[in-house]
């Protein structure tokens, strides 16, 4: 090393040291390239090793810090598991420089340095990781301009492509200019020949490099060498490209007609995207999870022609006529779709099952990765459209109360699908593009979190949203019509507005609805105070559309939830009357709308439990007209799954236990994310145990215990379904889950649910079966008596109640109906029928005359 050179580096080293010590230990330097110097530091705050590169000062001065700052926020935007993100980036003592994180592992270029000739399926599956990291930066506007082996680490067996950024802020400005400094754009190894000149370059450069880079990884060298770059650049520009195969044979002819595609002179010849060349690969982009444990040989070579075009490609082994007639024979075309997703998930189970469950789709929340505030609304009212229009194609599309919870998270898409249980994932971003356009862009992932590449991309006037909506459901139908082989039509939109403004607010409005959903239950004030400004800005909305239906109908709904957080009387009915006023307001606009109809019967439903009269007839009336509205407007649309739950409570409190399970299971499968499925799972288990469906109960049992681990409710059901006649005794898991049940329950109820779980458990151990009493009869009564309160922590006598039931089912009659008599003086509305029979609690009672004449107390 020079002095001079050294001289330079001390001198960074310094004043990095001076400018970045109260966030970074600055080390030693690591290396330097073309662009930047690079040092490992260490960051003092989170107490982790970094890299820190330096751009070298003239590009410094070239890039300026606010090109440089801006280019480097949307590279730092791009979050794939093959991109090397950026944790940090600014100015120090006129030094522009950004933060990586140290990765502990070596490029591709001391990997090739090392071996020459990497094995085939390694270098296959660097090439399609890099692929699946471009056609993610592609897809948010970004061309990385210098892909190379330098630029490629490898770390844990897996490819992360670091350097996004840097090129595309230098080449915002006049690359003539900047290669007076002595620097250019890309590496003339694997420039591909329209950036070599400097006309404007697209995606599929950054393809020709990496072609250059597979080929380099395969044969032990670069497709072309030159004594000098503009010699080299040359040969990219003119020359044919040398068959691999002739320094080694073993790479398959597909492979090196992937290779020549890649490399074509004409961007127009080279594959469309990075998705089109991970298929000529022979797998679909995304598919890295695993290692190919073979590659084909049987396509035919592309052979370069005098003109250095190609001619095309010959279809793949697995794409040829008779594989595809030969799997419709064996599977009716079903084995190619299910192949397609399960690409490189080597653990994927590729049966009908799994392509059943691939067709089960939840559409993410868009992300934003421009970071343009403003755009919010739109990226949540393209989200919500899109679920809408898949949803009305009778697609299996998680709701948006689904996919809420997953909105601005880090949680990976495998974690998401798990969660849901959805085989196919669609997720979108909008990223501004000057001030009056935006860029939409939307793909494809399956299960295992790879991304399937089936991307849509348009760019849309800010004028033009409204419009966006069925733009977007269009291009996702047929991206999943290619992925799925799905058959279907998406609905016509409906005519809601084509104005711009409306829709913006409507949008507006929404997101402050769902901010009000997770405020806690603690402070219905906050949550108030958000539906508040939201139908300020519904108020709006319907002003600058009058003829436009949903603002009307959101005002309503609105003015119910407020109710339902209102502890004052008249207020309560106050909004319960404006949320009908709204309803009738919107059966004017459309005297056909099924949601319409669903507002009125619920602000029915709501104003009949405000029970505002003692005149019993008319609240019957009430409750029927409810139950009228609700029952019209889900057979006009059944995917109203609120207008069901609110049936099913209708029902229930009319003790229709058989109906309420019904509706209460069309709810949840019209929509199972609903904002009360947590009480639809507790009334559908419930209401199956009650009605002596116990596999249906064990269903929502084990249902609610995966959505809502937390809730205690959903672990004590485990204890009642042990009680069920048929259920074998099981003391020692009993105590398992009844202290699973105490560890959740909240401090306000730990004392009562202790007794409650300590009944259960005696229920389990004393309870009688085929061969008679019990050898724990006696132990468990003992359990009974001690779980006994004396009514400051029961003021209902409930678990006096539930004593009743397991000395029912232990045979203790006189000690049953006793309980019984205590309970039923503290809740003279109890029944002990379902469905107009005996609960099978009772039935060893039903000739006891103290049982009988509790049931004649009830008549």
């Amino acid at each position: 090393m020079g002095s001079a050179y050294r001289g330079v580096i001390l001198d960074t080293l310094t004043r990095l040291h001076q400018r970045l010590a109260d966030r970074y230990d600055v080390e030693r330097e690591l290396g330097r390239g073309g662009m930047a110097t690079v040092f490992l530091a260490r960051d003092i705050r989170h107490a982790r090793r970094v890299a820190i590169k330096v751009l070298h000062p003239e590009l410094a001065v070239y890039l300026g810090s606010e090109r440089f700052e801006r280019e480097i926020r949307l590279a730092a935007s791009l979050q794939h598991p093959h991109i090397l993100g950026l944790i940090d980036s600014g100015e120090a003592d006129g030094l522009l420089y950004y933060v990586m994180p140290f990765i502990e592992g070596e490029s591709l270029r001391d990997r090739l340095a090392r071996e020459g000739q990497l094995p085939l399926d390694d270098a296959v599956q660097i090439a399609l990781e890099v692929a699946d990291a471009l056609g993610h930066a592609h897809a948010h506007g970004v061309i990385h301009r210098d892909i190379k082996p330098d630029n490629i680490l490898l770390s844990g067996g897996h490819a992360l492509v670091m350097d996004f950024g840097i090129a595309r802020a230098a080449s915002e400005g006049d690359e003539q200019k900047l290669t007076q400094t002595g620097m250019s754009l890309g590496t003339p190894s694997y420039m591909a020949p329209e950036q070599a000149v400097g006309d404007q370059v697209g995606n599929t450069a950054d393809i020709y490099s990496l072609a250059c880079v597979l080929y380099e990884m395969l044969a032990g060298e670069p497709p072309f060498t030159a004594k000098s770059p503009q010699a080299l650049m040359a040969r990219h520009s003119m020359e044919a490209v040398p068959s691999i195969r002739i320094v080694r044979d073993t790479v398959p002819e597909e492979i090196e007609d992937a290779i020549f595609a890649g490399m074509a002179k004409v961007p127009a010849d080279r594959p469309k995207d990075a998705a089109h060349f991970a298929e000529m690969l022979g797998l679909p982009l995304g598919a890295t999870a695993s290692r190919r444990s073979a590659i084909r040989h049987t396509a035919s070579r592309r052979v370069p022609t005098a003109s250095n075009r190609v001619l095309p490609l010959e279809a793949p082994w697995w794409r040829r006529p008779w594989v595809l007639g030969a799997a419709a024979l064996v599977v009716v075309g079903v084995a190619f779709a299910s192949w397609k997703l399960q690409a490189g998930a080597s653990h994927a189970p590729r049966s009908a099952d799994y392509l059943a469950k691939a067709r089960k789709i939840a559409v993410l929340y868009f992300t934003l990765p421009g970071a343009d505030s403003t755009l919010n609304p739109v990226a949540d009212g393209l989200t919500e459209a899109l679920i809408r229009s898949l949803k009305d194609a009778k697609l299996d599309v998680i709701s948006r109360n689904g996919v809420a919870p997953y909105r601005d998270t880090e949680v990976t898409t495998d974690s998401i699908a798990r969660a849901l249980q959805v085989g196919t994932l669609i997720q979108g971003s909008i990223v501004p593009e000057g001030a009056d356009r935006v860029r939409v862009t939307t793909w494809l992932t399956d299960a295992f979190g790879n991304d399937l590449g089936r991307r849509t991309n348009f760019v849309i006037s800010r004028d033009s949203l409204v419009a966006a909506e069925d733009a977007v459901a269009s291009a996702v139908s047929q991206k999943l019509r290619e992925q799925l082989g799905l058959e279907f039509q998406l609905v016509e939109s409906q005519a809601r507005t084509s104005n711009t403004a409306a829709w913006t607010l409507l949008q507006r409005a929404e997101k402050l609805r769902k901010d009000a959903e997770h405020v806690p239950d603690s402070d219905p004030a906050a949550g108030e105070h958000l539906l508040g400004e939201a139908d300020s800005l519904l108020a709006l909305a319907a002003g600058a559309d009058s003829r436009w239906i949903d603002p009307v109908i959101a005002r309503g709904e609105v003015a119910l939830r407020r109710a339902q957080l209102t502890a004052e009387k008249s207020e309560r009915a106050r909004l319960v009357s404006t949320g009908m006023r709204f309803a009738l307001a919107a059966r004017e606009i459309d005297g056909t709308s099924a949601k319409a109809l669903a507002l009125r019967g619920t602000s029915k439903y709501a104003e009949w439990r405000l029970a505002l009269t003692a005149d019993q007839s008319a609240r019957a009336a009430l409750l029927k007209d409810a139950e009228t509205d609700l029952q019209n407007a889900v057979t006009s649309d059944p995917t109203l799954a609120a207008a069901y739950a609110t049936l099913s409570f209708i029902q229930h409190e009319k003790k229709d236990v058989f109906t309420a399970l019904i509706m209460a299971r069309n709810a949840y499968n019209a929509d199972a994310y609903l904002g009360n499925s947590e009480v639809i799972l507790y009334r559908l288990f419930w209401a199956a145990y009650n009605t002596e469906q116990f596999a249906e109960a064990s269903k929502w049992c084990d249902e609610a215990g995966r959505r809502f681990p937390s809730n205690h409710e959903f672990t004590a059901c485990r204890l009642w379904l042990m009680l069920a006649p048929d259920a074998k005794p099981e003391g020692a898991e009993a105590w398992k889950v009844a202290a699973r049940m105490d560890s959740l329950s909240p401090a306000a109820a730990r004392g009562f649910n202790a007794r409650l779980a300590q009944i259960l458990v005696a229920g389990v151990i004393g309870k009688r079966t085929a061969g008679g009493l019990s050898p724990l009869a006696d132990s468990a009564r003992r359990m009974l008596s001690r779980a006994r309160t004396d009514g400051g922590e029961d003021p209902t006598h409930e678990l006096r109640g539930y004593e009743a039931v397991m000395r029912a089912q232990m045979g203790d009659v006189d000690e049953a109906i006793a309980l019984l008599k205590e309970y039923v003086a503290a809740n003279p509305d109890h029944s002990f029928t379902v469905g107009g029979n005996i609960h099978w609690w009772w039935r060893d009672l039903r000739n006891s005359p103290g049982f009988q004449a509790l049931l004649a107390q009830r008549r």
